[in-house]
């Protein structure tokens, strides 16, 4: 469906409160060739198009069970987003991120600083000038920063 059309589904996020949401994150695939390279960003008509395709395939395939309905959201990531896969930290070598970590690096379990890549398993980062090696096993939560 979305890979079809250079897209990917990036997060999916499933809420139940007052009414059950399902938000589903989409990104353009990157560049085999070059995955640091920019894509192109994501439009509203992809997240349409997607949600269409997406809703169609849930009604019919009944995967969200219940007679209470749903909400589905398509959305990109934002500028602000979520860092997953080992490749995200190759893909924004340069960017401005926040990485918090379960174990203590460095006697520290937040960093806020550059990107430098990923290698075997390790998150590099510049912090204060000074490179940081963070384990990719042991981060509990990542994201970009938006810089004005």
């Amino acid at each position: 469906m979305a890979h079809s059309e250079g897209l990917e589904i990036f997060d999916i996020e499933w809420k139940v409160g007052k009414q059950r949401l399902l938000r589903v994150y989409i990104d353009r695939v990157p560049d085999p060739a070059d995955p640091s390279r920019p894509a192109s960003k994501i439009s509203h008509e992809d997240c349409s198009q997607v949600s269409e395709q997406l809703s169609v395939i849930l009604d019919v395939e009944e995967l969200v069970p219940g007679a209470a309905g749903y909400i589905l959201e398509v959305s990109s990531p934002g500028m602000d987003r979520k860092l997953i896969k080992p490749g995200d930290y190759e893909r924004f070598i340069g960017r401005l991120a926040r990485v918090w970590v379960a174990e203590p690096v460095e006697k520290q379990t937040y960093f806020e600083g550059r990107l430098a890549g990923y290698a075997d398993g390790i998150v590099k980062m510049t912090v204060r000038d000074r490179e940081i090696a963070v384990p990719f096993a042991g981060i509990r939560k990542a994201n970009l920063v938006v810089e004005l």
